[in-house]
């Protein structure tokens, strides 16, 4: 591609701050990221087990240092940047004093604690939530409410608690000295409502189940809207221009979605990162499952829905560390990623791991039953660490089909389309097991840092650059490799998947519960 020229004020500082790393680019009108910088990060750490805590200053070190090293290493002079604009994980939450400090570490999204839930519920009302088959959800959603679980646990930081916010409204605090946040980043359990992409009403139920104080909760602005201005503090810890305008974008997994292209159902964004998801972008409020509302877009007014693996390609690293000691020595002296070794395991492995099947729930999500467990099955002698390595990979494409199958029907629109995208999708082989499952060609994007770019095309169209999301996707959006299915393959995966797979939950589940109630796992 020929080198940007560069007219006024025409790049955008994007920041993304994800779960493994806080990464910051300069991104141009065409979608050409001139410039970027990841550094790598610590997840979380464990006091307790299940427990997943990060201290907030942690974040706010790694962005500073991040952004210094964009500005202080770039060619282009820091006059060029029309705005900043943020994404990042979602979910974590952090509780700050009068004075914008944290009172605890942040609960990150991967914490496995849970409320009490009988604390919020009136008594009175558990029979009546059981005969309308209702109890299950809303147990299950006043348990994994962060606020609940701090309000039990730890009644007195509550009590020191000016604003609950998620990292995304901390980190704009630290940006901008303002409690303000996207609404494309209020995702979870918390009052509320995605149909009006506000706060829930005075009388929604939601702040039964979630009890938080109003006056607690950030005011919210829409992606593309103005957050506020770099502040003098931040300019000086961060070397960002003082009083450059911070433009609102959305959470990473949207940011993803219109970064790879995606603006309508028909078109799936497989995000193939620590948690791996399949997305479609929606104009309408679609839920896939009851109760369970579909996302706020980086698109103002739109939605996504979202099917998610919880463990995604967390479960290369996990095999890596477990099985991969000689990739991993063997990286060190080649001087490159394990992962790019790993890739030769899926090659020498015929399509369905020799009968060998995988069940990708090392970590359960909310589409099944908290005991559930992981299995692989169809073992024999034949099988070696590259038939498993091959059979995880397959048996996490597998529940992403489910999950788009689902996607499907519920928005009663067929899936003609994929744009793969994270970290996974920089594996050709696992795009071309993608495009096998599916049946479908699946597209990698011209910037694999997608979440990256959907970022810049907020701050894009809320500068005017472009009149609505279509132009901007239009042109700051291209493919650079497609993969198509191949025949053979795909009828092999498709008989795995629907004869094997798809039996595999419900048979294993009644196993699952015995293996919980005598060893106590998980808890």
């Amino acid at each position: 591609m020929p080198k940007f020229e560069q007219k006024n004020k025409e790049l955008i500082l994007a920041i993304d701050a994800g779960t493994q790393s806080m990464r910051a680019a300069l991104v141009d009108l065409t979608g050409q990221i001139h410039h970027l910088v990841k550094t790598p990060i610590e997840p979380y750490f464990s006091v307790k087990p299940g427990w997943a805590e990060q201290q907030p200053e942690y974040y706010w070190r790694m962005l500073c240092e991040t952004c210094r090293k964009v500005l202080d290493t770039s060619e282009y002079p820091k006059d060029c940047i029309a705005a900043v604009t943020l994404t990042t994980q979602r979910s974590t939450v952090i509780n700050v004093d009068r004075d914008g400090n944290p009172l605890r570490p942040a609960i990150v999204w991967l914490d496995q604690r849970k409320a009490d839930a009988k604390k919020i519920l009136p008594a009175f009302s558990i029979p009546l939530l059981k005969v309308l088959k209702l109890y299950q959800f809303i147990e299950f959603v006043t348990q994994w409410c962060r606020s609940n679980w701090i309000q039990q646990n730890q009644p007195e930081i509550w009590d020191q608690t000016h604003k609950f916010l998620f990292l995304s409204g901390y980190l704009t605090y630290k940006i901008t000295g303002e409690y303000t946040d996207s609404v494309g980043n209020i995702i979870g359990t918390i009052p509320f409502n995605v149909k009006k992409f506000g706060w829930a009403g005075k009388r929604d139920l939601a702040w039964k189940l979630f009890p938080i104080e109003r006056e607690k909760l950030p005011a919210l602005v829409n992606p593309t809207e103005l957050l506020g201005h770099v502040s003098e503090i931040a300019a000086g810890e961060t070397g960002i221009p003082k009083g450059l305008a911070v433009i609102a974008a959305s959470n990473d997994k949207a940011c993803d979605v219109i970064g790879s292209g995606c603006l309508t159902p028909d078109q799936a964004c497989i995000s193939l990162g620590t948690t791996a998801t399949i997305n479609t972008q929606n104009d309408k409020y679609v839920e896939l499952r009851p109760l369970l509302p579909p996302y706020p877009s980086a698109i103002p007014g739109q939605f996504y829905s979202e099917v998610t693996v919880v463990r995604g390609l967390w479960m290369v690293s996990w095999f890596k560390e477990e099985f991969g000691l000689q990739e991993r020595l063997e990286a060190l002296e080649k001087n490159v990623s394990p992962e790019e070794l790993l890739e030769k395991h899926l090659k020498n492995v015929p399509p369905g791991s020799m009968g060998l099947v995988s069940q990708p729930f090392w970590t359960p999500g909310p589409e099944v039953a908290s005991y559930t467990k992981g299995s692989v099955i169809g073992f024999g002698e034949i099988h070696t660490r590259s038939h498993l390595y091959r059979s995880i990979i397959e048996g996490l494409v597998f529940a992403l089909k489910e999950g788009g199958d689902l996607t499907e029907k519920k928005n009663q629109v067929p899936i003609t389309e994929i744009r793969a995208t994270g970290g996974g999708a920089r594996c050709d082989s696992i795009l071309q097991i993608i495009a096998d499952v599916f049946g479908l060609p699946v597209c990698r994007p011209h910037a694999n840092e997608t979440s990256v770019l959907g970022a810049a095309m907020d701050a894009a169209v809320g500068l005017k650059y472009f009149p609505d999301f279509k132009q901007a996707v239009s042109a700051m959006t291209r493919v650079s490799d497609i993969f198509v299915p191949i025949k053979n393959n795909e009828e092999i995966y498709k008989e795995i998947y629907q004869r094997v797979y798809l039996k595999i939950y419900r048979k294993l589940l009644p196993i699952f519960k015995e293996i919980q109630d005598i060893t106590g796992y998980p808890e």
